[in-house]
């Protein structure tokens, strides 16, 4: 072991000591409570610890220390436990229960009025990106030192505040990392950058099981481990919340107060209190000589992190981040020269954490004042123009049953309308202010209710962007992310309402062999029960045009289950198909005759066939992870489909032999598209294959003559006429010409915002009778995170296309609007037997964006077989 790292070890309890003022004999805990390396055998610095011995070591002060308790809240998608430890002192340990009753009385989560004395709660997050490890190896320091009844510094604060503390978000991320880790280093570490313990191979440890990032999610729930946190979060509302980060090697430490811009609906107190942790944890730094840096970089804009969300329900919400991450290992030679080991970074979190309890517990009066004031406001006065939001009913109600689980993890209250009334709001579809009629059922939101900001956060149908320099996407609106029409009022509308979205179940007709079932499409729930028929070996057939039967209407997408085609099930046709719509709560229509009143008959060539595809999904480098976990999420998770994730490094076309569908998800190609390879999925395509290209795949594919997709002619800004909006800068109001050869360097951030593509929703025309645009709700509203340009396909179909124009929702600068106007977003080329789809704009983005799931499982089961 270096010498440096040697000398670390020594330090760091020396630093520990004067940071928490404790005398060293007065820090000895009770015999059976032991520290972090009495208990796991080691320093902690010295090495990473494995999940399993973290999960011990909880348990372990949980059992001996009378502060702390700890609860097993859930698991991860490997199985491994995420917990929560509750740390609190001698007065407060029998009142637990009602502390947080008081609590969520405070926050209108409860009926009654608090009945003790005020007592803060302060909830520290570690280790959400699972290769961001210091953060859990700080957690068990930190834990030791509340936990410790001897610690009387600590005991003092919790006199009047309780800690929760989750030592691992990501446990399957993290343990991918410290296991990777442990079999790159050798004896000893290896601090020169270049050592292979410093280069993690793909997919990384940040992520988890599925490559989904977990602090983009507070908001979105779409992960096992997030709903698992949401409502254990939900349990306690907290009135401070840290989320402990790291950062690249040479960054020195970041702590609050946050970068603008603010969202504007976080207050002033959870501006200001954010400086007075700022200033106590300063205090420290500047007493042992550490860097560290506030107010730049990390926003406070979009709504999934664990700093935003917290914030939007009540609580002081913050970001901690240290130098380090996956690269730094044990230890780092940074570009000072300096060498950053893993004893450093824990010192830096540890400290930054005691320090957050202490400023909160020397306010507590105050923080949970004001938390209690926060909910007060939120039902007296809501903020922004509407008072209630009005979610049409989709015809089927599946997706509106999606909104309304999302609202329900969130805990966010609506009701379902139980009668019609006539409003005037402002329509979602259009932007303009319209007449027009709630109906039975329908989903109403008042904004006036304990999570009024948080509703205003996910409702508003255009955000307000005080500077658009930001970090993350800019707009997220539910209504456009779901695909339902929705209005915004500014009234506050309350119809009598109902507990439950209404859906139509069961089966229609009175055949008991009927010649063949009818059932919609139109959302991903439709998917998922075609996926479920399909996986029981039932043949689809799918309406290509509209059809009339018995004075109904049936839309292009339709559904059509057959006995022809199904003749292998014998008799158990009718039993499957019921027992699969049963599960799924799926509408069916029997009907006794494939003789249409018009439009196609059941066995005109105008009615498409799906047999049970054979999807594969290239993986590993040159692949994008996140992407590659989104497409494969979306298989396992939503609609329970099998895929066959290929290694790309060992691609070959005899890979492609029995494929039928293969998805390549987003990522860089250009060295991996061989001319071999090439010529092996232009074969296998023109042979009957199916190729589905996400993101920058396309813009691969565009170098290969064999593919339609051609990039468009680039617009600059000397020719930009279509009046796209100009960007509000903010800062000092100066807009920067990345041109302008006097231009200030203070600027050069701003010189690119122009161009700048964060993450903005646009409404798109849409080819509905297109198989990749059945049951899509028209106008589809993308959300462009990319000003990555294709043009139109000339001899193939357009399907989804971008016209000029600003955004609906969200900032895009004025040369980036220029480029994407009137251009591809999704589309479809014949080649010989077999179809390549191009999807420009990601329709599975973070797993949220639900009305984005159909168009890709059209492109999956309906294109090229209809």
């Amino acid at each position: 072991m270096p010498v440096v790292s040697i000398l670390r070890r020594v330090v760091l309890p020396v630093v520990l000591l004067l940071v928490l003022g404790v005398p060293q004999s007065r820090a000895q805990p009770a015999a059976s409570l032991q520290s972090p390396a009495t208990f796991l055998g080691y320093e902690l610095g010295e090495r990473f610890t494995p999940h399993h011995r973290v999960v011990d070591y909880v348990r372990h002060v949980a059992a001996q220390s009378p502060n702390v308790s700890v609860e097993q809240y859930g698991t991860t998608h490997e199985g491994r436990p995420l917990l929560l430890a509750t740390v609190a002192g001698a007065d407060n340990r029998d009142r637990l229960e009602q502390i947080r009753t008081d609590n969520l009385r405070r926050a209108g989560m409860a009926a009654g009025d608090p009945q003790g004395p005020p007592t803060a709660v302060v909830w520290l997050s570690y280790n959400v990106h699972g290769n961001e490890s210091v953060s859990t190896e700080a957690a068990m320091q930190t834990l030791y030192a509340l936990g410790n009844p001897q610690n009387e510094r600590t005991q003092r604060w919790l006199e009047n505040t309780v800690v929760l503390i989750d030592p691992c978000l990501n446990p399957d991320g993290r343990a991918r990392y410290v296991q990777w880790y442990r079999q790159m280093k050798g004896a000893s570490y290896n601090a020169r950058p270049e050592a292979r313990e410093h280069d993690e191979p793909w997919p990384g440890g940040r992520t988890n099981h599925y490559y989904f990032d977990l602090n983009r999610d507070w908001a979105w729930g779409v992960q096992q481990e997030t709903r698992h946190r949401l409502d254990a979060y939900h349990d306690w509302m907290p009135h401070v919340h840290v989320d402990f980060h790291e950062q690249s090697v040479d960054d020195p430490y970041y702590f609050a107060p946050a970068a603008k811009p603010f969202h504007e609906n976080i207050t002033e107190w959870q501006r200001e209190f954010q400086f007075t942790i700022g200033r106590n944890n300063a205090k420290y730094f500047d007493r042992n000589h550490w860097l560290y840096f506030t107010r730049e970089v990390f926003d406070l804009f979009y709504p999934g992190y664990g700093d935003t969300w917290p914030i939007f329900n009540g609580a002081i919400g913050m970001t901690y981040e240290q130098g380090g991450s996956g690269r730094a290992g044990l230890g780092i030679v940074t570009a000072e020269g300096d060498t950053l080991t893993l004893a450093d970074r824990i010192a830096h979190h540890h400290t930054s954490g005691l320090s957050t309890v202490e400023a909160t517990a020397q306010n507590h009066e105050q923080v949970v004042q004001e938390f209690a004031d926060y909910y007060d406001t939120a039902e007296q006065d809501p903020p922004g123009d509407y008072e209630t939001y009005v979610v049409k009913r989709d015809a089927g109600g599946d997706r509106l049953q999606a909104l309304a689980e999302h609202l329900d993890r969130q805990r966010i209250r609506y009701g379902v309308a139980s009668e019609a009334q006539d409003i005037r709001g402002r329509s979602y579809a259009t932007g303009e202010t319209e007449r027009t009629a709630i109906e039975s059922g329908d989903l109403v939101v008042q904004a006036a209710q304990p999570k009024a900001r948080l509703v205003k956060v996910l409702f508003e149908p255009e955000t307000t962007i005080i500077d658009s320099l930001t970090y993350d996407i800019t707009s997220w609106s539910l209504p456009y992310a779901y695909g339902l029409d929705a209005y915004a009022l500014p009234d506050r509308v309350a119809p009598p309402t109902q507990n439950a979205v209404p859906q139509e179940t069961g089966v229609r007709g009175s055949a008991e062999s009927p010649y063949a079932y009818l059932t919609p499409w139109s959302s991903r729930a439709d998917a998922r029960f075609a996926a479920a028929l399909l996986n029981r070996e039932v043949s689809l057939r799918f309406a290509t045009e509209p059809f009339t039967h018995n004075d109904r209407t049936y839309a292009p997408g339709t559904l059509i289950l057959t006995r022809a085609g199904n003749e292998p099930l014998g008799d158990r046709f009718d039993a499957i198909v019921r027992e699969v719509a049963a599960e799924h709560n799926q509408p069916l229509q029997a009907v006794a005759t494939g003789f249409m009143d018009s439009g196609p008959d059941f066995g005109s060539d105008n009615v498409g066939y799906v047999d049970a595809p054979h999807v594969a999904v290239l993986s590993g480098p040159p692949t994008s992870s996140n992407s590659t976990g989104e497409v494969w999420h979306f298989f396992d998770r939503q609609i329970h489909y099998p895929a066959t994730l290929l290694n790309a490094d060992a691609f070959s076309a005899d890979a492609l032999d029995d494929v039928d569908v293969l998805v390549l998800p987003d990522g860089r190609y250009d060295d991996w598209l061989s001319e071999a390879r090439t010529d092996a999925l232009t074969d296998w395509v023109r042979d009957g294959g199916r190729l589905v290209a996400l993101g920058n795949a396309n813009d691969d594919l565009a170098g290969h003559s064999a593919f339609a997709i051609q990039h468009k002619e680039a617009t600059t800004s000397e020719n930009d006429d279509d009046g796209a909006d100009e960007p509000t800068y903010g800062g000092d109001g100066e807009i920067a010409d990345a041109s302008d050869p006097l231009r200030r360097y203070g600027n050069r951030e701003r010189a690119r915002l122009p161009e700048a593509t964060p993450g903005s929703i646009h409404r798109t025309r849409t080819d509905t009778s297109h198989p990749l645009a059945f049951g899509v709700h028209d106008p589809y509203f993308t959300l462009k995170r990319s000003d990555e340009a294709f043009a139109y396909l000339e001899n193939d179909w357009n399907v989804v296309t971008l016209p000029a124009g600003a955004p609906v929702s969200g900032f895009m600068g004025h040369e980036a609007q220029a480029d994407v106007a009137e251009t591809l977003v999704y589309g479809v080329q014949e080649m010989g037997r077999g179809r390549v789809v191009y999807m420009i704009d990601n329709p599975l983005f973070r797993g949220f964006w639900y009305s984005g799931h159909l168009l890709f499982s059209n492109a999956v089961f309906f294109v090229g077989n209809g």
